[in-house]
């Protein structure tokens, strides 16, 4: 299988430095983070990757290493510049800790505004046990090389604004549910992908936060364009992701009311279900 050429490390990676943050002299359970440009999609931050920057404060104040189930809502769009994340410990458990943030920026006139609340339970998941009794099975779609990329997609389509994103991911989409790229949605509310990031750092339990909300929306696919903002997005993650790229796929059941969910699967390169999601998004307005 070919992949990402650059092998950036875990830990030393774009995706790294992006979501860092630096705890505040003084202010226990308070980070300062600076969010980038480089993860922006039409006009706002990318939901998963506020999620990641909000995943890794959690991670530094609370006594587990793992997001086991996360649960954000997204309360005004996020722009790129300084933000800080004050963290709460709920409780601290022996196998599983829980804790909540919130992330704040500045606006225009230095007020301070809430972005996104969260809410998540953490644990270690290389100690979960590995008894493992499913029904669910990976999507059918294409290899690797058989999918198209973004620098594959024609000029125009239902983006309009930052694809900066893109830069940074090596995503690959079945062909099958890239329609909307040429103008012909399947209408079956589908998206389906491989997806790596474009250093060829290997996934991890923090980039499976980015990773399910990385895939262009299943509005698309609903022939639907513009700007999906999230509403609330629930992460649970499974298992440590095996090294490589991973395969996403979404699917879209239900629009009404201006509102459609998106149901997320991501399996590994040894075909384990590592996480699920699910998100509650506003339609793209005519």
């Amino acid at each position: 299988m070919a992949y990402a050429t650059a092998r950036a490390a875990i830990g030393d990676s774009e995706f790294d430095r992006d979501t860092a943050v630096v705890a505040r002299p003084g202010e226990p359970g308070t980070y300062d983070s600076e969010l980038s440009a480089g993860w922006t999609i039409i006009r706002a931050v990318n939901g998963g990757y506020l999620l990641a920057v909000v995943g890794r404060a959690l991670r530094a104040a609370l006594p587990h290493p793992d997001p086991i189930t996360i649960t954000a809502h997204y309360l005004t769009a996020s722009e790129p510049g300084p933000a800080v994340i004050r963290t709460e410990t709920v409780r601290a458990g022996r196998t599983m800790s829980t804790g909540q943030a919130s992330l704040f920026q500045r606006d225009e006139e230095g007020r301070e505004v809430e972005r996104i609340r969260v809410v998540a339970g953490y644990g270690d998941l290389a100690a979960l046990p590995d008894d493992v009794r499913t029904s669910a099975t990976p999507p059918s779609m294409p290899s690797y090389e058989d999918c198209v990329s973004s620098s594959d997609a024609p000029a125009g389509g239902p983006v309009t604004g930052s694809t900066a994103i893109l830069d940074r991911l090596d995503l690959r989409l079945d062909l099958a549910t890239a329609g909307w790229a040429v103008g012909a949605p399947s209408g079956a509310g589908d998206m389906r992908g491989w997806l790596g990031l474009a250093d060829g750092r290997d996934h991890d339990a923090v980039s499976m936060l980015l990773a399910v909300d990385a895939l262009p929306p299943t509005a698309f696919d609903l022939g639907l364009a513009g700007w999906v903002p999230t509403v609330e997005l629930t992460v649970h993650l499974r298992c440590q992701p095996a090294p490589g790229p991973v395969r996403v796929a979404l699917r879209t059941r239900n629009l009404a009311g201006g509102l459609l969910e998106e149901d997320a699967e991501v399996w590994d390169s040894k075909d384990r279900l590592v996480a699920q999601s699910r998100q509650l998004a506003r339609a793209p307005r005519p």
